[in-house]
């Protein structure tokens, strides 16, 4: 099992946020050279809609499309039965070398450590990953697994596993040695594993999408390709790819398009083409009117950039295989280990506004914590629940705020209000609060705003209060 990196450092933490921010930025900057965006955004749902509404038939006719070209198909209930297919599919073969490009669905599956403790060697090809690997780290983002590292991290660990020269951190320099330690793995490698980012329907084909190119040597070079699904990636055909092809870039990465969109339809030519397809929970997620829209995600990453929680925890904080708001609506169906992270939200709705498929994540958030509370799977953190009876009590409410404006603001918490408070105070203080409340400043100026007046500094009245 992978160490999960838990780090306080406001530095890296500032880091983090600003570079995914950029990711946003760029998402922004890319979906506005589309003429109908919103619209795009309208066609994708309505499709993957009308996927789900008939996922059963939709896989039945890709297993019969692919079978038609010379794939084998294979059917995983459950992460365990994915791992023992994609295992005696190897040993079958004696095959002791894998290459891998990246793929969630594996990740959630646990197969590297699984293959690894077999005596199959796994390397993961994309460059993220194999850095992550090489450290004994979980990606930290769907999209950009490597993005919690600073340059000096990134060098440190190919001076210890690769033999870079000590302290270099040139990132020219350094993806040239891992090119050279890739292309190694892929002349050795017996199989192919990759995920897949589209199926289609029609004609039995599969579409992965990377910028490195790692996913079709993997599976040019190896006589065996691996292809891994989960059941939620069938689509119907080309008409669908291309909606989905415009807007996969642009929300990852702010690019028009991935570098390499590759297509396979059948084994090449005296190769093995297998496709897993894996259910783990999805099954019963479609059942659930509530949270079946979540199954419509591509894992374009574009709630991960915009979410102010994760950009400033990273992934690694929710100890779950897919972090960020998508994640934390996904994780408490699969495992309860994870029923607290839809409370780590602020419901601000970005994540929503972003999301290219129109997944109402900020609901289903809400959702969540109202049947995890209901369930009695999750409680009130104190905190909230001490708000909440304050609020309801608006002199005594009235009184706090005073009485910690006019003495708490410059110290911590006390000893016994952390005790009271629990865990969650044990890294806080109380933050300086303004001169006046809101109350007082409106009580000045209501009458100004309500008649459209102002002192010119703000923006006319338009905006929110």
């Amino acid at each position: 099992m992978r160490r999960a990196l838990h780090v306080v450092d406001a530095e890296r933490a500032a880091a983090h946020d600003a570079a995914l921010w950029e990711v946003r930025t760029r998402r922004d900057a890319a979906t506005a050279t589309v003429d109908g965006f919103e619209a795009l955004r309208a066609r994708a749902a309505a499709i993957k809609a009308r996927v789900l509404a008939d996922l059963p038939g939709h896989l039945e006719r890709f297993e019969r499309a692919a079978q038609e070209r010379g794939a084998v198909v294979h059917w995983a209930r459950d992460a365990a039965e994915h791992n023992r297919i994609v295992h005696g599919l190897l040993s079958e073969r004696s095959v002791r070398r894998v290459v891998k490009s990246k793929s969630m669905l594996t990740e959630e599956c646990g197969l590297n450590p699984y293959l690894q403790q077999r005596g199959i060697e796994v390397t993961d090809t994309d460059l993220g990953e194999r850095i992550v690997q090489l450290r004994d780290e979980p990606p930290s983002h769907i999209v950009l697994p490597a993005v919690h590292l600073r340059r000096d991290d990134i060098g440190r660990t190919f001076e210890r596993h690769l033999g870079t020269d000590e302290g270099d951190d040139d990132p020219v320099s350094l993806t040239r040695a891992a090119r050279v330690h890739l292309r190694e793995a892929f002349l050795r490698a017996e199989a192919g594993i990759t995920g897949v980012n589209f199926a289609l329907a029609d004609s039995g084909g599969v579409v992965v999408c990377t910028n490195e190119g790692n996913a079709d040597l993997g599976t040019v070079l190896p006589p065996m390709h691996i292809a891994c699904m989960g059941i939620e990636k069938v689509i119907g055909g080309l008409d669908d790819l291309g909606v989905f092809t415009r807007l996969l870039a642009r929300s990852a990465t702010g690019q028009a398009i991935t570098s390499y969109t590759s297509h396979f339809h059948g084994p090449r030519p005296d190769g093995e083409l297998h496709i897993v397809l894996v259910d783990n929970g999805r099954s019963a997620t479609l059942a659930d009117p509530a949270f079946a829209q979540s199954l419509a995600c591509i894992r374009c990453g574009a709630c991960l950039n915009t979410c102010p929680v994760y950009r400033r925890t990273g992934g690694h904080a929710y100890e779950a295989v897919i972090p960020g708001p998508i994640g934390a609506v996904l994780a408490p169906g699969r495992d309860r280990e994870h029923d607290g992270l839809p409370f780590a939200s602020t419901l601000c709705g970005s994540c929503s506004a972003v999301c290219p498929v129109s997944i109402d994540l900020h609901q289903q958030l809400l959702s969540w914590r109202g049947r995890l509370v209901a369930q009695g799977r999750a409680s009130v953190p104190r905190p909230i629940a001490l708000l909440s009876w304050l609020a309801a009590r608006p002199r005594l409410y009235r009184l706090s705020v005073a009485i910690a404006r006019l003495r708490l603001w410059p110290l911590p918490l006390p000893g016994s209000v952390r005790r009271m408070l629990g865990a969650w105070a044990a890294r806080r203080s109380v933050p300086k609060l303004s001169d006046r409340s809101f109350h007082a400043w409106y009580r000045r100026h209501g009458d100004e705003h309500r008649d459209g007046g102002g002192d010119g500094g703000g923006d006319g009245g338009g905006g929110e209060p």
